[in-house]
């Protein structure tokens, strides 16, 4: 079931412990979640009867990822990620890794771990199981811990700001340490290489890529924002650091996640390119580079977002044909603008 299930529905806080603004638009929510709530049953039926008890035990396969890309029931999800991820297969092949590595975590001095500890009472503090009031049950603790592991096991990236919104909210779900630590290194190493090394260099170039993905399948937004001097590393730097987790509605930002960790870098392109579609008319009628710039912080939490479900249907529709070849491509020649 959906973290923001119907018991929640006038809460003052989310299924995942995240508090609601003042201004929550209780009416669109659950005109959203009345249908979602019987898509949910469904699709949860649907994989009860693929993959029964044996989420561990499925490959990668066209249905699997046609599954992945319509949501994975919440009770599966976490071993669902690990699998199609890869991480569990390099969780098995060294599984007491991680408790070595919280065993011999970095020292309080170390420049890395300083970094970590400033920025875990940043991590989510409108969440109440992050906040400062939290008793010793709350997740600072382990959230530390993961990312002091992840930093130490990956010495060439150490720690990145906006890591600790994925590994944050991967704590949330998962509810396990161990499984949360594999995610993030298999992130790191497999599925966004180069994305948190210090000199950034592989995120920028997939900032370049925004832009000329938009530029292939919208030029005239691509223009509009040249002439304004919007760079996409502006736009989309934020995004593709923290996966959408700091930025988005739950949610939807949990269901571009199911998709993650099967497909790879190509679902952010397709999140990103749909909703400047979605944008397109706003995009055109900015008229000055702070307008634009304010106009992509507010796109990611519209209505248009919350619905999880439209959301996804439309980065596969909306955007059409997404060769891996030819995004690579590109990519290739991204990297050697920003060497």
């Amino acid at each position: 079931m959906a973290g923001g299930s119907q018991s929640f529905q006038k809460s003052k806080v989310d299924g995942y412990g995240f508090e609601r603004p003042e201004d929550f638009d209780f009416k669109s929510y659950e005109e959203f979640m009345a249908s979602y709530l019987s898509v949910l049953a469904r699709r949860a039926q649907r994989w009860k009867n693929t993959v029964g008890d044996q989420t561990t035990a499925i490959s990668k396969s066209r249905k699997i990822k046609r599954f992945c890309r319509k949501g994975i029931p919440s009770d599966i999800r976490a071993d669902v990620w690990m699998v199609v991820s890869g991480a569990e297969q390099r969780r098995m092949a060294d599984p007491e890794l991680y408790q070595r590595l919280v065993d011999n975590q970095l020292d309080d001095t170390h420049p890395v771990q300083c970094a970590i500890n400033l920025d875990i009472h940043r991590t989510f503090p409108e969440n109440i199981h992050f906040a400062d009031t939290v008793d010793a049950n709350g997740l600072r603790k382990p959230l530390c811990r993961v990312l002091s592991a992840v930093a130490k096991n990956n010495t060439q990236v150490g720690y990145c700001q906006g890591l600790n919104f994925i590994v944050g909210l991967l704590l949330l779900i998962v509810r396990d340490e161990d499984k949360v630590f594999w995610l993030m290194d298999t992130l790191i190493n497999n599925i966004l290489p180069g994305y948190y090394f210090p000199d950034m260099k592989a995120l920028q170039a997939e900032q370049e890529l925004v832009g000329d993905v938009v530029k292939w399948k919208l030029p005239e937004v691509a223009a509009h924002m040249e002439a304004l001097g919007v760079q996409w590393c502006l736009v989309g730097m934020k995004w593709f650091i923290c996966l959408f987790a700091d930025v988005m509605p739950v949610e939807t930002v949990l269901r571009i996640w199911d998709c993650l960790f099967f497909e790879g870098t190509k679902i952010l392109h397709r999140v990103a390119l749909t909703l400047v579609i979605a944008n397109k008319e706003k995009i055109l009628a900015t008229k000055t580079f702070p307008e634009a710039v304010d106009l992509f912080r507010m796109i990611v939490s519209t209505p248009h977002t919350q619905d999880c479900h439209t959301f996804m249907k439309n980065i596969f529709e909306l955007t059409g044909s997404f060769p891996r070849s030819k995004l690579e491509q590109m990519r290739e020649e991204c990297r050697k603008k920003v060497k």
